[in-house]
C-alpha cells in the first residue's frame, strides 16, 4: 500500500487552495473571493506573492489553513499533473479537493491511532481510505463521505476511550471561549468540538486530552504541554498563540508567528 503524504507540499501543488476555495475577509483572508477565482496574490508559478507577510498584510487565515497533502495528491495523482490553468472543470476540481482534504484528515487521525492505540478497525479504514485517494475524479466524488466520517469518528472515539480510560471528564462541545483554564485540570479531559477561542491555556498539561475538532483560535498555549494531546492537528496549532516553551506532538511544526 502506497504511503501517502499527509502534510502540504505547495511546491507540488497548482495553488489549488488559492483558486478553488472561497475566501471571506471576516475569516482572515484579506478580501472576499468566490470559488474558482484565483487569488490576486497567486503568481504564474503558483506561488504566493505575499507569503512571508501574510499576517501583517491581513491574511492570517492562509497561515492557519492546511490541506494535509490533499493539494499535491489532487494535482499530481487525481489530475495527473494537469493544472487548473489548462482545464475548464474548476467546479469539479473544487469538489474533488474538498473530498480529498477530508480523506487526508481522516488518515492523519487514523495514523495517530496506529501509533498510540492500534486496532484492526483503524488499520482496515486506513487501507480503504488510502485506496480511495488514488481513484479518478468521478470515483472520488461518488464516495459517501458522511457514512465514512461516521465510521472514522466511531473508531476515533473508541481509540480515545482506550487511551484515556475512565479518568477524564467529558466536556465535548463546551463553550470555554475566553476562559482562564490555567488552574483547571485538563489531563485526559475530552474537549472534542469545544470552543476555546482566546482561552487561557498557558502552562497547562494536556496529556491525553482529546482535542478532536476543538476550536483553538487565539488560545494562549505559551508554556503548555501539548505533546501528548490527542488528535491535535497543524491547523489547530497554527491558530494558537504559543512560545518557545510550548511542547508539541511529534510531526507538528511551530508556527512562524510564534516568534
Amino acid at each position: 500500500m502506497t504511503q501517502l503524504e499527509l502534510a502540504s507540499d505547495c511546491s507540488r501543488c497548482f495553488g489549488l487552495c488559492c483558486v478553488l476555495l472561497p475566501f471571506r475577509a471576516e475569516s482572515g483572508f484579506g478580501e472576499d473571493k468566490q470559488s474558482g477565482t484565483p487569488c490576486g496574490h497567486l503568481g504564474a508559478d503558483d506561488g504566493c506573492g505575499i507569503h512571508d507577510d501574510l499576517r501583517d498584510r491581513g491574511w492570517p487565515g492562509c497561515t492557519v489553513f492546511e490541506c494535509f497533502g490533499a493539494g499535491q495528491q489532487v494535482s499530481q495523482v487525481t489530475y495527473a499533473g494537469t493544472s487548473w490553468r489548462e482545464s475548464d472543470n474548476l467546479g469539479e476540481m473544487a469538489a474533488v479537493l474538498s473530498v480529498m482534504r477530508q480523506l487526508h484528515e481522516m488518515l492523519v487521525h487514523l495514523t495517530e491511532v496506529g501509533r498510540t492505540s492500534p486496532s484492526p478497525v483503524a488499520a482496515r479504514l486506513v487501507e480503504r481510505i488510502t485506496t480511495m485517494t488514488s481513484q479518478p475524479p468521478e470515483a472520488v466524488l461518488a464516495i459517501d463521505i458522511d457514512e465514512l466520517l461516521a465510521e472514522v469518528s466511531a473508531e476515533l472515539r473508541s481509540a480515545s476511550a482506550r487511551i484515556r480510560g475512565e479518568a477524564g471528564t467529558d466536556r465535548t462541545g463546551a463553550d470555554l471561549s475566553g476562559h482562564d483554564l490555567r488552574d483547571v485540570p485538563l489531563r485526559l479531559v475530552t474537549l472534542r468540538s469545544a470552543l476555546l477561542l482566546g482561552a487561557g491555556l498557558s502552562g497547562c498539561d494536556l496529556t491525553g486530552t482529546d482535542l478532536l475538532g476543538a476550536d483553538l483560535r487565539g488560545a494562549d498555549v505559551c508554556g503548555a504541554d501539548l505533546s501528548g494531546a490527542l488528535f491535535l492537528t497543524q491547523p489547530q496549532v497554527n491558530a494558537t498563540r504559543g512560545d518557545a516553551d510550548t511542547r508539541l506532538p511529534d510531526g507538528l511544526s511551530r508556527p512562524g508567528h510564534w516568534g
